[in-house]
């Protein structure tokens, strides 16, 4: 039976920037880590989404995470800079304005379409000599043993671990069978993505507006277009998705304003209900959580990824210490292992997962005596230099 070293649940994002990274590890003695990723499904390679490309925001800390992890030059001709982010309140007058310019930065952030990403870290894992992707298969079924993880896969092929971690995004099967504690907590809203194509071009900018029901962004992408993710009650994001497309854009002009002269044109329309879903240990014996797969979050500050890719290179410097540290036998599903890594990642979950739904709340709200110290604490920022500065390295992904 064959056995791995590290098995990983999942070949998107996260999946497959673990699996880059850790490839670059050796054992003792210079003996390549044997990495598999299984992946239900591959991305299509003659597929163009064009207008509809999905796209997450990258802060400017994972910027160079992923350098650091030797990938930044594999993604960056596929990135967007975000040069300025404008942050606002409906119906008053405080904003704050942040600039890469004033922190000497080439950036704030980078928006990333995740279908050209995912192609070209696919082609990466096909061609690696020490990863197995295993694509397209399943997990049937899977069992912890003491010195190893048991694997079936749906098409009959079976395999052992060291230690197997659950990349597999929020319906994650891994974190279903070990059922862990988890937080959870329904926002009562629903978001709303989708691209447009706007008047004037966003020269880099980002907006985030804080409306009555909930916070709005757009963030610019390639092509002069811009990503939107639209936060709304879920009776009010049903009637958006049944307007047709002029007028769900006069509708969104309606609570974005001129920014950005006339919004032209919208893509296809997705929408989601927003929830907390966190767990709050991500590790157990021999497996370990990662990305979504532990904590999803709302996406008012864009933070979800950046938080996973975190993760990602924290599991990766923890089982590098490990390999540093132990015989040609180093055991990467140890219980030690494994907690070494699941502490140092609690405090930036917590933070992030506390900030992030404070935020969420406090933005959502329409009582008057909220919009008012919102609209203070903006204007308070936009005055002071150090707070602004603080909140802007923060956004950017530095504590």
């Amino acid at each position: 039976m064959t056995h791995y070293d590290v098995v990983i649940n999942g070949g998107g994002m996260a999946g497959a920037v673990l699996a880059l990274g850790l490839s670059k590890l050796n054992r003792a003695g210079g003996q390549p880590l044997r990495i598999a990723v299984i992946e239900h499904a591959s991305p299509s390679l003659d597929q163009h989404l064009g207008f509809d490309a999905r796209s997450i925001a990258l802060a400017a800390h994972s910027r160079e995470l992923l350098t650091q992890l030797g990938l930044w030059s594999l993604v960056a001709d596929l990135t967007t800079p975000i040069s300025k982010i404008q942050v606002t309140d409906q119906g008053h007058v405080g904003q704050l304005n942040l600039s890469a310019a004033d922190y000497a930065l080439p950036a704030l952030g980078y928006v990333v379409e995740l279908h050209p990403v995912g192609l070209r870290f696919y082609q990466q894992l096909q061609q690696h000599a020490h990863i197995d992707l295993l694509c397209p298969a399943k997990i049937d079924t899977w069992h912890q043993a003491a010195a190893q993880v048991q694997i079936r896969l749906n098409d009959g092929r079976e395999f052992t671990t060291e230690l197997l971690v659950g990349a597999d995004g929020s319906h994650s099967v891994i974190a279903a069978q070990l059922k862990l504690e988890r937080r959870h907590f329904d926002y009562q809203q629903s978001a709303i993505i989708a691209n447009v194509q706007t008047q004037l071009p966003h020269q880099g900018r980002a907006f985030e507006r804080f409306t009555r029901q909930g916070p709005l962004a757009l963030l610019p992408m390639s092509a002069g277009r811009s990503s939107l993710v639209w936060c709304v009650s879920p009776k009010r994001a049903a009637e958006l998705m049944r307007l047709d497309e002029q007028a769900f854009l006069c509708a969104l002009q309606q609570e974005l304003g001129f920014r950005l002269g006339k919004l032209l044109r919208c893509g296809e329309r997705n929408c989601y209900p927003l929830h907390l879903n966190e767990v709050r240990r991500p590790w157990h014996h021999r497996v370990v959580l990662v990305g979504n797969a532990a904590h999803l979050l709302h996406p008012i500050a864009g933070q979800g990824f950046n938080l996973g890719l975190r993760d990602v290179a924290a599991l990766i410097d923890t089982l590098r210490h490990a390999l540093a540290q132990g015989a040609p036998a180093c055991d990467l599903g140890a219980h030690a292992v494994l907690s070494d890594y699941g502490q140092s990642r609690l405090a930036d979950q917590a933070e992030l997962v506390g900030n992030t739904s404070a935020l969420a709340l406090v933005f959502s709200n329409a009582d008057p005596l909220l919009a008012v110290g919102r609209n203070l604490g903006l204007m308070t920022l936009a005055a002071c230099t150090s707070l602004k500065s603080k909140l802007a390295w923060r956004a950017m992904g530095k504590r």
